[in-house]
């Protein structure tokens, strides 16, 4: 098994992407960066080796690329099945699918993000515009280069960041370490690697994005929510309040008939049902869309 080793930890690293191919991109980019952090601090630990008898020393106990891609694929599926919520009994009628919205966890974390997101994607927004504005302006003066270097690298962390909400609240696995870079290589070469990045330029449109999307999400929830319940509590509201001080004009709705109320209510309730389905399209969609922009497809 020795001789077929990498000799490496780059030749390691680049034998275990590859076993790793058909997985999870985000947990790929894991793997990676455990791999590199655990050889490295393996090899710093131990000066007086070569990188080739580090990682000879270390495949007993941490594996070679294949069992190691092995190990975080086993791992992934048993942590995936603890984590995941009790899923909703299914439902074989076309009212109880309708209906059993409101039992799937999916759709409480959907709405939850959609609320939340016009807050997030207004920090998001900032960061990018006044960083980005920042560094064109700083460009000319000497402290340019390191402001831009900083600011890069906060808005990756940043990104990671809005990786744990989006699997928190959408389910949608996302990365939880780093990109992995090559520490071998000199400081230059790997901050332009931050620049030729893909997901650095991919991160920012996405931080642009958000503003936009979280005013819609927190838009259409808010609102499509709070006519459905209006329609709902009106009849309530008619009954026990002052019906002279409740100025409502339902066109076709005559408030003063009594028929009109269970079908104000059944109105409100189908409103509120279709939101709940909305909601959770739209969280489902939306972690596709962040699984796209904040992994780099150089992990895998």
């Amino acid at each position: 098994m020795n001789a077929d080793l990498p000799t490496t930890i780059p030749a390691y690293l680049e034998r275990l992407k590859h076993a790793l191919d058909g997985c999870d991109p985000a947990l790929a980019q894991d793997a990676l960066y455990d791999a590199e952090d655990y050889l490295r601090s393996e090899l710093a630990a131990n000066p007086h080796k070569s990188e080739a008898e580090v990682i000879a020393a270390v495949a007993g106990s941490y594996g070679a690329p294949d069992e190691v891609a092995d190990i975080y694929r086993d791992t992934e599926v048993k942590v995936q099945t603890a984590l995941r919520p009790p899923a909703p009994t299914p439902r074989k009628s076309a009212a109880g699918r309708f209906f059993g919205v409101l039992t799937d966890p999916h759709t409480y974390g959907s709405l939850f993000y959609m609320l939340l997101a016009m807050a997030t994607g207004t920090i998001y927004f900032t960061w990018v515009v006044t960083g980005a504005s920042l560094s064109v302006g700083l460009a000319v003066l000497i402290i340019g280069i390191p402001f831009v270097i900083l600011f890069i690298g906060a808005t990756r962390i940043l990104a990671l960041v809005e990786g744990r909400i989006v699997e928190v609240m959408l389910g949608e696995r996302m990365p939880r370490r780093p990109l992995y870079s090559d520490k071998s290589l000199p400081v230059l070469q790997r901050i332009g690697a931050m620049f030729t990045d893909p997901r650095t330029w991919g991160t920012m449109l996405y931080f642009l994005m958000m503003l936009p999307l979280g005013v819609t999400y927190f838009t259409v929830a808010v609102t499509l929510l709070a006519v459905g319940v209006a329609f709902i509590a009106w009849p309530f509201a008619w009954w026990f309040g002052n019906p002279e001080y409740i100025n409502v004009d339902l066109g076709w709705i005559d408030p003063a008939s009594p028929w009109a109320w269970p079908l104000s209510i059944a109105i409100g309730v189908l409103l509120v049902f279709a939101t709940l389905h909305l909601v959770r399209f739209v969280g489902r969609m939306h972690g596709k869309l962040a699984k796209a922009m904040l992994v780099s497809s150089r992990a895998y």
